[in-house]
């Protein structure tokens, strides 16, 4: 077990892609385009609303100023009243409206965040099925969780809260400086001052943060890999004793993910703090010059000037007075607070370009290719051996060869395999298999012996095509492989590896993973014919007792042996049984080998042997060294030769 390496990243250098960032929300808007544009108009409704009152505001102060200085207050009063009341409803309606819209955009925004994540996950699941055996060789099961739950975390996150308070804030920022400058240039020129402060500095602290808060995501993947992979593991750690070790290697981890994290927070916590105060200086700053204004009697500019001729037709624009320094000094906390929100929303902009970047490369990783053209079908065959197609199941089954010329060859699937002369590498420059071939005929039993890393599994994962070969050839029923839809020759092949997997559901809903479209007799013939149907029905609820966490609540054996009676169910010509029997006991394994033994017959079986006492009824026995078939022949022939087989036989005879 390799120590982790601290500080390592992958070897990929932690860096933040912006167009990861422009692709999320483009994803967001081709899954709800409508709903995104109603948010967005929400937003832009509510943002509008927050900047309008200022407006009014200031004219109702202006009012009232007027008011208290005129001679004749109750006169002035009257005067003012309709237009006071007017823009006291008008702003009424605004906040009335913007409470409205925020409560659309809260509903719409919670459908349109949980929809395009139920569509994500949905994506990555199916992406997931159509990837190489490969990728799962080469990821560990903690790390691809992931991917599912803390990067995807980080997409909610931006959706339902970064992305709404980025519009909504913008929009804010941008409309307050745009009164601000109507209300009066000098005064906004302070304020500008305070910007230019405020950008240097996030400048400075985000990006300190950027680059950890994606090694943060690689580091929490990394991580969970490690726990799942241990927890699997358990008995092995225990066993051994290396539970000291495995405390240690994930301290490591687990710092390095304190580090990543500790740095990456403590930047981005830092900024609002400091862009807050930044803002109440800037705000004491503006009352402090709008004050000095007032009391030197500067000339106010403003965009008024321009804009309240041109469509009021009322002369000159607004003066430097109480009424613009007053909702001036609230607009500055306004914009301030608005910018600091932006700001803040920088960590989790980042977070979800990294969650972002590793969901991505997963959905672009390279799908196992499939350039299969013959396609497994139901046949019949009448009375002069012609084969022809049909719908309903016979029993019977045929390859459908399209040609180049437009023609249609159907030949019966016999479960006739050969390899000829196969060189296969899992890497580049480390060959695995040297000039293989294997000849199985109809009915035929061939076994594969040989130590550990030989190749015999090697050899069973190319004729399922989890692999494809580097040179060679691989023929079944005299078809090619290569040509074959990978879907349909999997079909046609049933498999019982060493290790079983179960899934979480009835004994039944498990046998009948085979076959989808077994009836409940089928299933319980396929039992029968494995030799599990006694022990089912001796469990708490028959075929109905609903297995949880692999099958936990059986025996090895028992697992086993629903696997077999899995791979019965799917009635294949061929079977590859891949020391299906290791895990059972001595006991056990004479109940199955009767079964299995019915199960063989009439079909091509390829068996991978870890007991040689189950392959002295083959056909033929290939003993693999390193890659090369070194023996060939059947048990009395091999046992005649007295070479490696016969010394691996009369040894493991020894030890029983």
């Amino acid at each position: 077990m390799p120590r982790p390496v601290k500080g390592d990243i992958n070897a990929k250098q932690a860096k933040l892609d912006f167009k990861v960032l422009g692709r999320i929300i483009g994803s967001v808007f081709r899954a709800y385009p409508v709903g995104m544009v109603m948010i967005i108009l929400t937003i832009l409704f509510a943002g509008l609303a927050a900047v309008i009152p200022d407006l009014f505001i200031q004219r109702i102060i202006a009012l009232i100023g007027n008011f208290i200085d005129s001679p004749d207050g109750v006169a002035a009063w009257e005067a003012a009243r309709p237009e006071a009341l007017k823009n006291i409803i008008f702003l009424i309606i605004v906040y009335g409206l913007a409470l409205v819209a925020a409560f659309v955009q809260a509903m719409l925004g919670a459908k349109v965040t949980h929809g395009y994540l139920n569509d994500m996950r949905n994506r990555m699941f199916r992406k997931m099925q159509n990837l190489p055996i490969k990728f799962f060789d080469t990821h560990k099961t903690g790390d691809i969780m992931s991917y599912y739950t803390n990067d995807i975390d980080t997409l909610r996150q931006l959706v339902s809260q970064g992305l709404p308070t980025i519009i909504r804030c913008g929009i804010i920022v941008i409309g307050v400086f745009f009164v601000m400058l109507y209300f009066s240039i000098w005064m906004t020129l302070v304020v500008i001052g305070g910007i230019i402060l405020m950008t240097i500095v996030t400048r400075v602290i985000s990006g300190g943060s950027a680059k950890y808060f994606v090694r943060q995501q690689q580091a929490l993947g990394r991580e969970e890999g490690f726990v799942q992979e241990h927890m699997n593991g358990q008995k092995v750690v225990k066993v051994f004793n290396h539970e000291e070790k495995t405390i240690s290697d994930f301290d490591d981890l687990n710092e390095q993910l304190f580090q990543d994290s500790f740095k990456a927070n403590a930047f981005a916590n830092v900024l609002g703090p400091i862009i807050g105060n930044i803002g109440n200086i800037l705000y004491v700053i503006v009352a402090i010059a709008g004050g000095v204004m007032l009391l030197a009697g500067v000339k106010n500019v403003s965009l008024s000037d321009w804009l309240l001729p041109l469509f009021s037709g009322e002369p000159g624009g607004l003066a430097l007075d109480i009424s613009t320094v007053i909702p001036f000094l609230n607009m500055t906390k306004q914009f301030t607070g608005n910018l600091n929100q932006l700001t803040q929303q920088i960590n989790m902009i980042v977070m979800a370009m990294a969650g972002g970047e590793r969901i991505f490369e997963l959905m672009d990783a390279e799908p196992e290719p499939d350039e299969g053209y013959v396609t497994l079908v139901n046949a019949k065959i009448d009375a002069e051996g012609n084969i022809t197609e049909t719908k309903e199941h016979t029993g019977v089954w045929a390859w459908k060869h399209p040609h180049g010329d437009g023609t249609l060859t159907y030949t019966k699937l016999e479960g006739d395999v050969r390899l000829f002369n196969v060189d296969f590498e899992y890497e580049k420059g480390h060959q695995v298999l040297f000039d293989v071939s294997v000849y199985a005929k109809p009915g035929q039993k061939v076994a594969f012996v040989g130590a550990t890393g030989a190749g015999k599994t090697t050899i069973t994962n190319l004729i399922n095509r989890f692999y494809d070969i580097a040179d060679g050839k691989i023929r079944f029923d005299g078809i090619n492989i290569n040509k074959i839809k990978k879907a349909d020759l999997r079909r046609s092949l049933g498999i019982v590896l060493q290790e079983t997997n179960l899934f979480t559901g009835t004994v039944m809903e498990n046998i009948r993973y085979g076959n989808l479209d077994a009836s409940d007799e089928e299933v319980k013939k396929a039992a029968e014919l494995a030799g599990a149907d006694d022990f089912i029905r001796r469990l708490p609820d028959g075929y109905e007792t609903m297995l949880t966490n692999n099958g936990t609540n059986l025996s090895q054996g028992q697992r086993q042996l629903l696997a077999i009676a899995r791979a019965a169910v799917a009635d294949p010509p061929v079977m590859i049984l891949d020391e299906a029997t290791s895990s059972i006991d001595t006991h056990t394994e004479a109940i199955v080998q009767k079964g299995m033994d019915k199960l063989m017959e009439g079909r091509t079986v390829f068996v991978i042997a870890h007991r040689l006492s189950t392959v002295k009824n083959s056909n033929v026995i290939l003993v693999l060294d390193h890659g090369h078939i070194i023996e060939k022949g059947s048990h009395k022939e091999l046992i005649a030769q007295k070479g490696t087989y016969y010394q691996l036989y009369t040894g493991a005879f020894e030890l029983e």
